[in-house]
């Protein structure tokens, strides 16, 4: 008996402890994931041409800072779904299984597709340094710009915005944060699906927002402990 008894505060203990983690763990990996995002999106807004159809010459003279950009979104969608493990562990037993789901199958999916695009404009830019001029004549970099772009600025954003409505919801059913945040992500949330390629910077939004929940559960963590 004394044993099943210390074996269950045992158990108690790291599960109390565990709790206590995780609410900093995922504040610090949303943290990370906006920085590193916006980061890299204003890298290469300010690298590469708005026009699809300015010479990719561009491209080639900013190909290092691009690079750098490109290098950093493969981390920034490590730490997103760091983001997402830590806050679902923090959920637990009022995750509710439907908007759960959606929850973690947008996420899933709007990493997949900025990987994707990340992918796609590595290899664009090698073959660019490499062969440039068969690459633009047979219409491949206009093909690949497009695909790069709507991947990136549709699909994703658009995934994001879904993301975004799942994540409140949770957030407005559990209230383990204000619910004005989920009111402020219903609103963004519609202006991501919606404002796709009329807002400038969209981009960003999403980032932005992982980085006033990082914020709030920081805050609610360090209140905690007082």
């Amino acid at each position: 008996m004394e044993n099943r008894s210390e074996r269950q505060f045992t158990e108690e203990a790291a599960r109390i402890r565990r709790s206590l983690r995780t609410p900093r763990a995922a504040a610090i990996a949303g943290i990370i994931f906006s920085l590193l995002l916006i980061t890299s999106q204003v890298l290469i807004r300010l690298s590469i041409p708005s026009d699809p159809l300015a010479s990719p010459l561009e491209v080639v003279r900013h190909s290092k800072a691009v690079a750098i950009a490109l290098s950093l979104t493969p981390f920034a969608g490590i730490s997103f779904l760091w983001f997402i493990a830590v806050v679902r562990d923090h959920l637990g037993e009022l995750e509710d299984r439907f908007f759960a789901t959606v929850f973690l199958g947008s996420g899933l999916l709007y990493v997949a597709m900025i990987f994707i695009a990340v992918a796609i404009a590595e290899a664009l830019i090698g073959l660019l340094a490499t062969d440039s001029g068969s690459l633009i004549t047979s219409g491949t970099y206009a093909l690949a710009r497009a695909e790069i772009y709507r991947i990136m600025n549709v699909f994703s954003i658009r995934m994001s915005g879904v993301f975004m409505i799942s994540t409140s919801t949770i957030f407005a059913q559990t209230r383990i944060l204000p619910r004005w945040i989920a009111f402020l992500g219903y609103a963004l949330a519609v202006i991501l699906l919606l404002g796709v390629g009329s807002v400038n910077w969209i981009v960003i939004v999403f980032p932005l927002w992982v980085a006033l929940i990082s914020g709030c559960i920081l805050i609610q963590d360090r209140q905690s402990r007082l």
